[in-house]
């Protein structure tokens, strides 16, 4: 012992321990030959199972006790201890059972007295090894804990006075070999699989754990609750009395969670391993749950128990986490789960929906190790010879397999057995939903209730009208389906519709928000060290251009429209996809190539297939004119891109243009190879996709909200050696920074959803009369009738059509006239006409805006409803025909077939061009402070109809030149200027006087004294552009009105997701 403190926290164990009903002992009766406690052994035998130990008695009578101990021996060394405390084995005559788990149902007396017979004892003080050799080697462990004399686990104790948990992982790895340090020849007690499962390193503060005893390759994983702040550790002690890690002995080691955690939650994982070479070998890892893994687990198990089928359970797990191995344990402990008779099970089958490929043979593989049964998982992920994936689901329903894989795109097909296995509604489900966001609580999910609830007699013939009031009630939450939606980055919607309010008895509200049913953050994952923290090494471009168009004086044109268009003819413009690759190669080459000895892979984010493709065929080209060797560029994307002035023909991602040496291999696997290192993706393996070599981002994209932490988040991965870079070419930092904000600990609404504003979106579609209530029900009812054509759809659907596109024609018609008279009266000096032209130009502007105004309220219309009906239960069939009618109708309404307004880029011209590094910046999310709650839906279709502002094209090029123009000096004005004009939009008071007053209102305001304070802020890093503005009060209100005008220029004139309205 190293003091009397530590004696005295070991002490302190052991009595809790023995309180909770542990046995104790000495050391004396630990054998250190066999590593057994034998006492416990073959009390537990004798006990437990009297005719078979008569019957093996019979079978050795010389020494029967001498005989089962070498029985055991050989099995241990030669099985493992795992396999022999679950499954026992067999000699000539006679099974041997080593322990006894308590069953799924109810326990007979005879089953109850084999189970209270378990023998779980801890033994302090351990001299184990027999190699010992008298003052040189005899290492002595802290603690032992043996269930019916097997060794289970092992604890080195540190007091926290003297020593942290450090210094136990430390002796572990130098004082605790699993071999002689002499004679190499294997401690039984502390032998991967042979010996004791795990091995903890405690202290009063922490605590950490490893499966395998590797010297100082030893790993270990930490064991803690995490801080009340979501951060890594443990909450401090409630009182003197009690330590930060009671939890162990007092939850972990509570005897039926132990024999539990042997029987339901240790497995053995065996993963191939490919090396870099092309070689193959196999890794063996025995998984032992994390605090968190093994808290939900159980948790979600309780509750259900408690609760019944029909609920909802939310977990918010970050990357990091190990969620396939949470999904496994909770699917099988789910699947194994009775009602309360015991008679029957909770639920007829677990439906567990992923896109993880790996999770099948996982769960597969974990769950035979615990039960050695086939058949009790069944993966329908594609067409099987002549069976669909609707008949394979159904089939798999029927015969009430226990859990059933499916895929979010196979996930619909079980709305398609309704027909053919009506039975099937008597059931219930559970349904585990990995990365569970709202595409899952739609019409997918919808369907998944109409099949599992439908309840009619086989044979009967339904009508329209009973499907109708069928998919009302099969939004209704069900009553005989659970839910557990596992995701990292939670939307609001997915938090309103599986979190659940702190109190359940009260609606949830904005002083009753729904939240996580568990949370293991992001900030813990990282600080635990099971994902990087891929905003450390974040770098900042900013892009300087001028165009010109000799011909464009006379065109009018939409301002938000042309904008846009022009950002994205400079984005697809050769010399700046040209200039970019050139930074990300060179970067590639100088940072990331020699990564992981040469393994590191990068990754290009950009906007659209065809600048994917363009990106592709610049780097090729780079890459070739340079001569450089090791850039091999891959290219991913959905679909085909046509040929243009660039791209020579058609190109799909298997296409030999793009990527040569493909061989018809799945893009992913080809990636994990040499063949290739930087992946150019449009919208693709931006979500789900872990590669953990994968070192370096460079976006070229917009990215927000939780596509954002989605994207950049595919860096976390962990990986010996391993760094991150990000180059953004596009975002502000402070976009991703609120981004990432909300994900970092627990997410959290500001409020909920706003139930009614389905009926405010109904009413003001029906107020434009463009569709009549005869056609929606007529529609409503050739939707739910099986026989009716489609023919039928479309007959009710087109009368709104027409009438949408007559109007949407006339008033473009209108919009044209009255600009021409308008154009007439101003040159003719016809104020009068000029006065009308204007007003009626007004008039016809609305009169569009409103219909396009309807066309978007239609899709508010029908995805709210989708939504919100399954918070609340409208129990209306008339909102159910609107959502059905709303949604066909919504893509029949085609604008750009009315429209003729184009803008002509055909003349323009790229004139300057200027890419500079802004800034490598730490981003770091625990120093961000406010408020970064989730949205919910609290006001849909209330938008007003908006006159689009009318430029000269010449006029709106200009502007994108003065902001962006290329003549920028070494002291980067365009950045200063927008670095205060950044300040200013974050002063609530300030820009509330910019959008109710005039201008010069607002120079006589706080907004000029404002713009000085920050320009003082800024002396320091800025002092040649700060100087002159403070030195003349012209020079100052100048630059006050310049910033004005840059606010002015972000709210009204540039389109927000265009590149051009990044601020800086």
């Amino acid at each position: 012992m190293a003091d009397s403190r530590e004696a005295q926290f070991q002490q302190d164990i052991i009595d809790q321990m023995v309180a909770e009903g542990w046995l104790t002992g000495p050391a004396s009766g630990y054998d250190r030959t066999t590593a057994l406690y034998t006492e416990d052994l073959l009390g537990f035998v004798q006990e437990s199972y009297p005719g078979r130990w008569e019957k093996f008695c019979k079978n050795n009578p010389q020494d029967p006790s001498a005989a089962l101990v070498k029985s055991v021996v050989r099995e241990l060394d030669k099985h493992g201890t795992l396999e022999v405390l679950r499954h026992g084995f067999k000699v000539p005559g006679v099974k041997i059972d080593l322990c006894s788990f308590r069953s799924d149902h109810g326990m007979n007396p005879e089953a109850q007295a084999r189970y209270a017979a378990n023998r779980l004892r801890v033994v302090q003080e351990v001299s184990y090894s027999p190699h010992a050799r008298e003052g040189e080697y005899n290492p002595r462990l802290d603690l032992v804990l043996f269930v019916n004399g097997i060794p289970t686990a092992t604890l080195e104790l540190k007091s926290q006075f003297k020593q942290s948990v450090e210094n136990a992982k430390r002796q572990y790895r130098q004082d605790r070999p699993p071999r002689d340090p002499v004679t190499r020849k294997p401690e039984p007690l502390l032998t991967f699989k042979r010996g004791a499962l795990v091995h903890f390193a405690v202290s009063q503060a922490e605590v950490a754990m490893t499966t395998k005893l590797d010297g100082k390759a030893t790993y270990f994983l930490p064991f803690n609750q995490g801080t009340e702040e979501g951060g890594a550790g443990n909450p401090a002690p409630p009182d003197g009395d009690t330590y930060a890690t009671a939890y162990l002995w007092r939850e972990v080691f509570e005897k039926d969670a132990w024999l539990t955690i042997l029987g339901r939650f240790l497995h053995l994982d065996r993963e191939e391993i490919q090396h870099f070479d092309g070689s193959k070998d196999y890794r063996e890892t025995l998984i032992f749950p994390r605090y968190h893994q093994w808290q939900v687990v159980n948790q979600l198990v309780q509750a259900t128990r408690a609760e019944g089928p029909g609920h909802k359970y939310l977990i918010q797990h970050s990357a990091g986490s190990g969620k396939s191995n949470s999904i496994a344990w909770v699917a099988h402990q789910l699947a194994s789960l009775y009602d309360d008779t015991g008679s029957s099970k909770l639920f007829n089958s677990v439906v567990v929906v992923t896109d993880r490929t790996v999770l099948d043979s996982q769960l597969q593989n974990t769950i035979y190790q615990f039960e050695h049964a086939q058949g009790v998982v069944r993966p329908i992920t594609r067409d099987i010879g002549n069976q669909s994936k609707s008949e394979q689901l159904a089939e798999a329903l029927s015969t009430q397999t226990r859990i059933i894989i499916v895929t979010i795109q196979t996930f619909p097909a079980l709305f398609d057995a309704l027909d053919k296995y009506p039975e099937l509604a008597s059931g219930r489900y559970a349904v585990i939903a990995d990365e569970a966001h709202s595409s899952q609580t739609g019409s997918s999910a919808t369907k998944l209730k109409a099949i599992l609830g439908a309840d009619r007699p086989e044979g009967d013939e339904i009508s329209a009208e009973e499907l109708m009031r069928a998919a009302v009630r099969s939004r209704k939450p069900s009553e005989t389906i659970s839910y557990y939606a596992f995701t990292a980055t939670p939307k609001a919607k997915t938090l309103e519709l599986f979190g659940r309010p702190p109190n359940p008895e009260q609606p949830a509200s904005k002083d009753n928000l729904p939240e996580p049913f568990h949370l293991y953050s992001m900030r813990q994952a990282i600080e635990e060290g099971f994902i990087l923290d891929v905003l450390r090494r974040y770098t900042t471009y900013d892009t300087a251009w001028k165009l010109s168009h000799p011909h464009g004086d006379d065109t009018e044109v939409e301002t938000r429209k042309a904008s846009a268009t022009l950002a994205r003819w400079v984005r697809l413009h050769p010399y700046n996809i040209s200039q970019r690759v050139e930074i990300i190669v060179e970067h590639f080459r100088e940072h990331v190539r020699h990564l992981l000895d040469g393994q590191a892979k990068a990754m290009v984010v950009t906007s659209s297939r065809q600048e994917a493709v363009r990106y592709a065929l610049a780097m090729r080209r780079y890459v070739a004119d340079m001569s450089y060797e090791n850039v091999h560029p891959l290219v991913a994307f959905s679909g085909t891109v046509p040929p243009d002035d660039v791209i020579p023909e058609e190109v799909s991602e298997t296409s030999s243009l793009l990527n040569p040496g493909l061989k018809g291999r799945d893009l992913a696997d080809a990636f994990d190879t040499t063949d290739y290192n930087v992946m150019i993706a449009a919208n693709k393996y931006q979500t789900g996709f872990d590669q953990p070599k994968l070192c370096a981002m460079y976006v070229d994209k917009k990215l927000q909200g939780v596509d954002c932490v989605q994207t950049l988040s595919r860096l976390n991965r962990i990986f010996p050696g391993k760094e991150t870079f990000i180059l953004d070419f596009f975002n502000d930092p402070k976009d991703v920074l609120a981004a990432f904000a909300p994900y970092y600990g627990r997410a959290e609404l500001e409020d909920v959803s706003d139930t009614q504003v389905v009926y405010d979106i109904q009413k003001t579609l029906e107020q434009e009369g463009i569709y009549h209530g005869e056609e929606v029900s007529g529609f409503a009812q050739a939707f739910f009738d099986p026989k009716a054509p489609a023919s039928k759809l479309s007959f009710y659907c087109q009368p709104a059509v027409g009438r949408f596109n007559v109007r949407y024609k006339a008033a473009l018609e209108d919009v044209r006239i009255w600009m021409h008279a308008g154009d007439t009266a101003e040159m003719n000096g016809d104020r009068e006409g000029l006065k009308r032209a204007e007003r009626e130009l007004e008039e016809a502007g609305k009169a569009k805006d409103a219909l396009e105004l309807f066309r978007k309220n239609l899709q508010s219309f029908y995805r709210a409803y989708e939504f919100l009906s399954q918070i609340v239960h409208y129990d209306d069939p008339e909102l159910e025909q609107l959502c059905v009618y709303a949604k066909h109708l919504y893509p029949l309404l085609r604008l750009d077939r009315l429209e003729a307004e184009t803008v002509d880029v055909s003349e323009l011209s790229l004139t300057h061009y200027r890419l500079t590094k802004r800034a490598e910046l730490e981003l770091r999310i625990a120093d961000e402070e406010g408020e970064y709650g989730l949205k919910p839906i609290t006001e849909l279709g209330s938008g007003k109809a908006h006159d689009p502002e009318k430029e000269r094209l010449s006029e709106i090029i200009n502007r994108l030149n003065d902001l962006f123009g290329a003549e920028v000096s070494d002291d980067d004005k365009l950045h200063f200027a927008n670095g205060i004009a950044d300040r200013i939009e974050r002063d609530d008071e300030v820009m509330a006087q910019i959008r109710n007053h005039p201008t010069d209102q607002v120079m006589h305001g706080l907004f000029p004294k404002r713009v000085t304070d920050a320009v003082l802020d800024a002396l320091g890093d800025s002092g040649k552009l700060s100087e002159p503005i403070l030195d003349s009060e012209e020079t100052s209100r100048r630059f006050a009105l310049l910033i004005l005008q840059l606010l002015a220029g972000r709210s009204t004139t540039f389109d927000p997701s265009s590149p051009t309205s990044s601020a800086g």
